[in-house]
C-alpha cells in the first residue's frame, strides 16, 4: 500500500522522528549542529510528512505569515542563524492571507517516490481549511525549484543566497479554494 501524507495541525508539536528525518535531509549534509532543524514557530505551524514503515522518509511544514509580516524570517531557531529575505508579493493585501512552507525535503532513499508530491498537496489543502489561505510562498534551494514548478508554483522576486546554504528562489502559488 503507498504511504499517505500525515498531517498536524497547531498547536501541536511533531513527534521525534519527524525531526530527525528534518535534520538528516536539511540541515546534516550542510554541517549544521542538532537543533538547527527547529523553528521558533514550530508549534504553530502546519506539519506534514510520509512514513516508510516506521521511518520518516519525506517532511513539511507550513505556517500563516501575520498580516503586518514581509515573510522575512531566520533560516532556523539556533544562534547565527541568517535572514531569509521578505516576499515581495505581500505587498499586494490580494496576496493574504498567505502561509510559507519551509523545511520540505525527502530522504535520498524515498526521492522521486511521489512522497514530496503528497507532503506538499497535504499542506496546501491544509493551511487552505486551516488558515483561510488564498496563497502560498516558499524559498526553494536551486535544486528543487523544478519539482516546485512542476506542482504549480512560480518563480517571484530575484535570486539570493541563504548563507551556509545556497541559491534561492522565492516561488509563489494562488491557491484555488
Amino acid at each position: 500500500m503507498e504511504p499517505k501524507a500525515h498531517i498536524l495541525l497547531p498547536p501541536s508539536t511533531p513527534a521525534a522522528t519527524y525531526y530527525d528525518c528534518r535534520f538528516a535531509v536539511l540541515r546534516e549534509p550542510l554541517g549544521f549542529q542538532r537543533g538547527a532543524e527547529l523553528l521558533t514557530d514550530d508549534e504553530h505551524a502546519i506539519h506534514a510528512w510520509v512514513e516508510d514503515g516506521a521511518r520518516v522518509v519525506s517532511v513539511g511544514r507550513a505556517h500563516l505569515i501575520a498580516p503586518s509580516s514581509d515573510g522575512s524570517a531566520a533560516d532556523h531557531a539556533g544562534p547565527g542563524a541568517t535572514q531569509c529575505p521578505s516576499f515581495g508579493p505581500l505587498s499586494n493585501p490580494g496576496n493574504r492571507p498567505a502561509i510559507q512552507i519551509r523545511q520540505m525535503g525527502t530522504r535520498e532513499e524515498a526521492r522521486r517516490s511521489g512522497h514530496a508530491a503528497q507532503v506538499l498537496k497535504a499542506l496546501e489543502l491544509a493551511s487552505i481549511h486551516h488558515f483561510d489561505a488564498k496563497v502560498g510562498l516558499l524559498q526553494a534551494r536551486e535544486a528543487a525549484i523544478p519539482f516546485y514548478q512542476s506542482q504549480g508554483w512560480n518563480l517571484v522576486d530575484e535570486p539570493y543566497s541563504i548563507s551556509g546554504i545556497g541559491p534561492h528562489r522565492s516561488m509563489m502559488k494562488h491557491f484555488e479554494t
